[in-house]
């Protein structure tokens, strides 16, 4: 699937938790119905062979509604089912390893929290950044927070697109307009939602309103 920067406009990054698959199968279909242009995998405790198995099945899914498969981390994964690209971390295997490996048809996200990092990430081939946490996150308490001057410099200084993530919900959304992303990235505000549907659909709009 040929990337584009409006892939980015309504990033779903799973939430498992106590769900089982079919749980999250239904979820992240209500998710696309409400309008989400992309989604990842991300399983950080799952066997590898199931989350092949499971990546195989969200794909088909994906691919259903038109929609790109990322794979949380792990290159294995990302290959062996088929999904459209992986995201990688600071601690992951690097951009440019994974670029070498899989060519230019795998589409490929790499965290940013500095400007270093975002100029690094594009030489080595990365196709788009997700830089945050731009506010504090229920799914990783710890991780580091930059501004939102901090999300512009970082947005502005790489010709790649980038994708804002990290405690991003309705209510705190619009402080980021104007800070040059893409789209944004949303977790809680999606998977812990009692309407996945209602809340991707006002979710798509105010992406759409701040957007470049």
């Amino acid at each position: 699937m040929k990337f584009t920067k409006e892939m980015l406009r309504l990033y779903a990054v799973t939430d498992r938790g106590e769900n089982d698959v079919c749980t999250l199968y239904r979820q992240i279909e209500q998710a696309i119905l409400g309008g989400v242009t992309i989604v990842q995998l991300r399983e950080k405790h799952l066997d590898e062979e199931k989350f092949i198995a499971e990546a195989r099945q969200i794909k088909a899914l994906c691919h259903h509604y038109h929609v790109p498969l990322i794979i949380n981390d792990n290159y294995r994964v990302a290959i062996e089912s088929g999904a459209d690209g992986i995201h990688v971390g600071a601690e992951d295997m690097s951009v440019a390893e994974i670029r070498r490996k899989a060519g230019k048809d795998l589409i490929i996200g790499a965290t940013a929290k500095t400007v270093e990092q975002a100029q690094s990430a594009e030489r080595d081939g990365a196709d788009y950044l997700g830089v945050g946490a731009v506010f504090a996150s229920p799914t990783k308490q710890n991780a580091l927070r930059i501004t939102t001057e901090k999300l512009r410099e970082i947005c502005c200084s790489v010709s790649i697109p980038s994708v804002a993530i990290g405690g991003i919900c309705q209510e705190n959304v619009m402080q980021l307009k104007g800070s040059r992303i893409s789209g944004i990235a949303v977790v809680s505000a999606l998977f812990q939602s009692a309407d996945i549907r209602r809340s991707a659909v006002a979710l798509r709009e105010l992406a759409e309103s701040i957007v470049v």
